[in-house]
Formats: structure tokens, sequence, C-alpha cells
């Protein structure tokens, strides 16, 4: 398989043509991102991190962030509309402390795709991008693999790698893993493992919880397991190193990130959540759901660029049956819990001046109402052509709604943005330059920034 390539397009290449060098003979990483550094320099960031929450299996919009009160029943569903902090904005009734604060929140009500399959939906969500298939292929061909796009932590990773013993990116708090059914677009697909965002599963809200990979092995100290990388590095470097095959280097990339993970104090910091006072705990809610945001929270302070916390499980926001129940009871509060003592922290901190926040499920719901065959409490069904999202943070101007749906919110009236364009728009804001430009496994060119900025959200002009 070949490997992937960061280059550069535009003037990128007209300037390594001009000085006689070809960005494609050359033989590693590193000097093909030296390169492109070179030549134009990473782009001033907007955000020193980004947070992307997903809300696994697509929340309903009519039920949260875009009613319709007017509808008719069987679409209107059973929840009512409230008023927000922003005069002629409603939100769904089960949203109160969200709509506290939505002065500091921007709402995206056209966001829309065309994927309406789980696994599908979540590579085009996370990575921006539809999920390679191929030809001929099965459901079975839509799970994980390496032919996969990078999601945007691992594309940071790719471009802009730290070296400071702080993870490019995490994910947490489960990896989406259903049967057999890994769900594609959680790791760096074709970049290599070298790229993946670090996985926890491990429920925060545990009263056991904390990362073993961040521990020391008993009766091992900093200073042993230093003597030990030199030892290893000096094996390596005669020559009595297993190999030197993609497996390899693999192994030895995790191995490094794993040395530096360890003797990283600030990363290990962030994970200790037993340092939480109680009351802060509380206040995000004593769930799954809140404590992985409250531990989002920390791993922002820890400056990580790219943490992406999920709600629950794979699907949890998959209501088929029973929507309002789980709405209800469980999915909202949770949700409104979290989400405002997120936001507050943030604020009073000063981490919301340059931290941005998604909040984003793979699709909506559909806007009828239907019963499964065998079941009789109804629910939605899947609907990628109109769904809402939150945004704020890093200059996003809250209090906003852009996008306006039909009657039914069914379809988007104004203008649509898609996945591709929340991801454009955080890289951008990271300092991803738009001319950033990876290799697919059939060397062809693609651009990171597929999409476009969603400028509205800065300009605080609503559509």
């Amino acid at each position: 398989m070949l490997q992937p390539r960061f280059l550069l397009r535009r003037r990128g290449l007209i300037s390594a043509a001009a000085a006689g060098t070809s960005a494609f003979a050359l033989p590693s990483f590193t000097s093909r991102t030296a390169l492109a550094r070179a030549a134009r320099p990473l782009a001033q960031p907007r955000a020193k991190s980004v947070l992307l929450v997903l809300l696994s299996g697509g929340p309903s919009q009519l039920d949260t962030l875009d009613p319709k009160p007017s509808a008719p029943a069987e679409i209107r569903g059973e929840f009512q509309a409230t008023s927000t902090a922003v005069p002629s904005v409603s939100i769904c009734e089960h949203l109160p402390l969200l709509a506290a604060r939505l002065d500091r929140w921007a709402i995206i009500r056209s966001m829309a795709h065309k994927e309406h399959n789980h696994l599908l939906a979540t590579h085009v969500a996370l990575t921006g991008r539809p999920t390679p298939i191929p030809r001929g292929g099965s459901d079975l061909d839509r799970v994980e693999s390496r032919h996969d796009f990078p999601n945007f932590a691992a594309a940071v990773n790719f471009v802009r790698p730290t070296n400071n013993g702080v993870p490019t990116g995490v994910s947490l708090p489960n990896y989406f893993i259903e049967g057999p059914l890994t769900w594609p677009g959680q790791h760096a697909g074709f970049l290599g493992a070298k790229h993946d965002p670090w996985q926890i599963n491990h429920d925060p809200n545990d009263p056991q919880f904390k990362v073993d990979a961040l521990s020391f092995p008993e009766q091992i100290s900093e200073t042993r397991l230093a003597t030990r990388r030199s030892l290893l590095q000096l094996l390596n470097s005669t020559g009595c190193s297993p190999g030197s095959d993609t497996r390899t280097q693999a192994f030895d990339d995790q191995q490094a990130a794993a040395f530096s993970l360890l003797t990283s104090a600030r990363v290990a910091t962030a994970f200790r959540m037993d340092q939480e006072p109680e009351t802060t705990r509380l206040r995000y809610g004593r769930n799954k759901f809140g404590q992985s945001l409250l531990l989002a929270r920390r791993l922002l302070e820890a400056e990580v660029p790219v943490v992406q916390a999920a709600m629950g499980i794979v699907q949890t926001w998959d209501t088929h049956v029973d929507n309002w129940g789980r709405l209800k009871t469980t999915l909202l509060p949770q949700l409104d819990q979290a989400l405002a003592a997120l936001i507050d922290d943030l604020t009073d901190s000063g981490l919301l001046e340059h931290t941005m926040v998604f909040v984003m499920g793979e699709f909506g719901r559909t806007p009828r109402i239907s019963t499964l065959p065998g079941q009789s409490v109804p629910g939605r069904d899947h609907w990628a052509h109109a769904y809402s999202i939150l945004c704020s943070g890093a200059g996003i101007q809250g209090g906003q709604v852009l996008g306006e749906t039909d009657s039914i919110a069914a379809w988007p009236l104004t203008r649509s943005w898609t996945p591709a364009d929340v991801g454009t728009t955080l890289l951008s804001a990271l300092g991803i330059p738009d001319d950033a430009v990876v290799m697919d496994p059939l060397n062809r060119p693609n651009p990171l920034l597929n999409g476009e900025i969603i400028t509205p959200l800065y300009t605080g002009r609503a559509v």
C-alpha cells in the first residue's frame, strides 16, 4: 500500500517545482512535512483546542433544537417549545438550562448530507467524507478499515503533531463497536496507526476510573523508565531491532507515544478525576456522559488539541422506539445538565475564547412519527436531509440561528451545511492551512479542508 503524504496544492506545488524539488519524491513523512511548513507556514490558529461532542445515533431535530409547535401532531411530537435567552428563538422544553444559556451558543438548523446508515453517516460526521466501500462490497465493508479517511484529530496530528507529551487527539469514553460491527471514522485510516487519536475505554463516572497507560508499573520509577528507554534506543540504533517494516514502524511509533505519555505529568493530572470537588462532579451529572464532559474539560485545560466525547454507547440517540420517553427521562436531562456545566466552566475560566465546541449527531430523525413492526411505542427513524447542531467558542457568535427548515423540519429552506463544512471550520480554526493535502492509498490527492468555512458563525449574521 502506498503511504499517505502531506503535500501542497496551488502555490505550494508551484514553489516546490520552481525550486527544482519534487515533493512527491521526498523519502519520509518528516521531510515532506518540513518542506510543506517551509513553503507555507501554518495559519494563525483561531482556536487552541476543539471539543466534538458526538450524540451517536442521531437526535431528533424536532425534539431538541428545531421544534415545530404549529405542525400536525404526527410531526410535532409530544414536547412543547420553550423560549430562550435569545428573543424569537425557541427550543425543546426539556432543555431549560441550554435555553437560559443560548446566548453563548449558535444553532445550525440546516445541516444535511446523504447518508442515512449509522456507520456510513458516522464516517461522514467524523471525517467529512463518504465511507470508502470497495466496488461490489457488502454491508460488512462499511465497517472500520485502514482504507478510511482520517478523522479530524488524526488529520491535525498528521499536519501539526504535538511534541510536548500531550496527545493530539483523545476520544472517550468508549469505542463504537456493536457485535461484529466497528464504526468507521474513528481513527487515522490510511494515515496509519501513528496518527490515531488516543482512545479511552473506561467510564469516568466509575469510582475506580484510571488510565493504566499513565501509571508506572510497580517498582518502576521514572528514572528507571528513562534508563530502559535509552537502552532500547541504543539497541535500535545498533541494528538489533526486529526490523523496519510497516508493522514494526507502527509499533515503534506507539511505543514512543507511550513513553511520552508516561512522562507527561500534565496529561496524567487531567485524568485524575478524583481531584475534582464533588460539587463540580454533581454539576456535570453523576453519569457516564456528564463525567465524560468533565473529563473533556480537563483535557482541554491540559491543551489537548482535539477531544471527542460521546454520549453513552454507540447509537444511544437511535430512538426508533420510545423516542419521547427516552428523551424526557434520560437523554435530554443529562445533555442539558452537562452542557450547562461545561459552557459555564469554559466561560468562567476564559477557555471558551480559544476552544471551539461542536455538539452534533451523525444525522437527525424523520419528521413523521412511526412505529416499528412488533413495537407498540412510537419513535422516529433516520433522517440526514435536515438536522441541527450546536456551536460555541473561539470567536463563534452566540445567540444566533443559521439556516431554516420547512414547516416540518424535513428540508432546508436556506443553504445547507455539511459535516465537511464543520470539519473545514474546525481544522481551519486550529491553523491547518487551506492547501493541506494527503495522498490516499490510490495516490490521489485529497485536500484536508474539503468543505467551506462556516463564516456566518463568526460574523453573527443569522441566516
